[in-house]
């Protein structure tokens, strides 16, 4: 993965949000480095069979002298992925700005504190939350970052923020807004999101899923593995090219509510397409409303960004990382 940034070896890495989906997953692809602190809210587990030795942390990242407990190590890569998801930011103010927005400001100015030179590189994600209605057929690059919801304001001011320390030195950050990632395995989390996993997670477990919106609905994914590809590939990103702008809308697939439908019937057949029940959720519909549908993610492409090839690629990534016996 990461065997040095520039002309330094990377012997300490740091992971905020670890006990999360992404995070779990990174850790576990993460080669090429002596020592990783795992953190989050709740204690992170280690990765099975990792390749360096860790540790792990539990704290409340947002309040005072956490983060720098966290940096004592002064690690030279640092993945934020800690945050608190859409819906449960949208329901509870308070949270949704002291987790997403107060702990990534705390940790960013750890950092600065430290001075003497270091400088490590933060991969921070962000999302396509950023942006908001009315959209172009595809959102370039140029396209302002309008957020209609919290979450997406708390992460549109860490991009701000994220891009000055680095414009000041501080750090050397990279910002990727992740697409929605799909299919996400384990139980359903809070994001307003979740049905777009759920309705092809739990039919190919045989259950029955809910879906709250029309199938009309057109949104933009990306499988888990492609998500920690793109972490992996911002984490040993040339920086240069990106001069003062470091966040980057991830590549993906963009794909309606019905096109997901029918690639699950595709790879899993007419029975799992099925165990789908339409139940319209006004609050979710009015929600997903705000969201962006596609994009032209051309200067991540041309960084070397890669997505998956279709949505029939995503359930099928889906099937063989969570669904097929791994190897113990």
């Amino acid at each position: 993965m990461v065997a040095h940034l520039g002309s330094e070896l990377v012997r300490h890495a740091l992971i905020t949000g670890a006990a999360g989906m992404l995070g779990r997953k990174l850790a576990a692809r993460l080669t090429d480095i002596d020592e990783v602190l795992l953190h989050d809210i709740v204690e992170p587990s280690a990765a099975p069979h990792a390749a360096y030795q860790s540790s792990s942390a539990a704290s409340d990242l947002s309040s005072p002298g956490e983060a720098q407990k966290l940096l004592a190590r002064r690690p030279e890569l640092i993945f934020h992925l800690a945050a608190i998801v859409s819906g449960e930011a949208e329901a509870d103010f308070d949270k949704g700005y002291r987790v997403n927005l107060d702990g990534t400001r705390r940790l960013f100015e750890a950092i600065r504190a430290i001075g003497d030179g270091y400088q490590p590189r933060v991969v921070f994600a962000s999302s396509i939350a950023v942006f908001g209605a009315p959209f172009p057929d595809a959102i370039g690059d140029e396209f302002l970052c309008a957020p209609l919801t919290s979450y997406g304001t708390q992460k549109a001011i860490d991009e701000l923020l994220l891009a000055d320390y680095s414009r000041r030195g501080f750090f050397d950050g990279v910002g990727i807004r992740l697409p929605t990632i799909c299919v996400r395995p384990g139980k359903p989390n809070r994001a307003a999101s979740g049905f777009f996993s759920g309705i092809i997670r739990e039919p190919l477990a045989g259950e029955e899923a809910l879906l709250p919106v029309a199938k009309s609905v057109r949104h933009w994914f990306a499988s888990p593995r492609a998500g920690v590809g793109f972490l992996l590939h911002a984490a040993r990103l040339d920086t240069a090219p990106l001069g003062a702008r470091r966040n980057l809308t991830m590549p993906g697939i963009s794909a309606t509510v019905g096109e997901q439908i029918e690639a699950l019937r595709r790879v899993a057949g007419d029975a799992a397409a099925r165990l789908i029940r339409e139940q319209p959720d006004p609050v979710i519909q009015k929600i997903v409303e705000g969201w962006p549908r596609n994009f032209d993610a051309r200067r991540a492409a041309a960084l070397g960004f890669r997505a998956d090839a279709s949505f029939d690629d995503i359930i099928r990534a889906h099937i063989e990382d969570e669904l097929r016996p791994q190897p113990s």
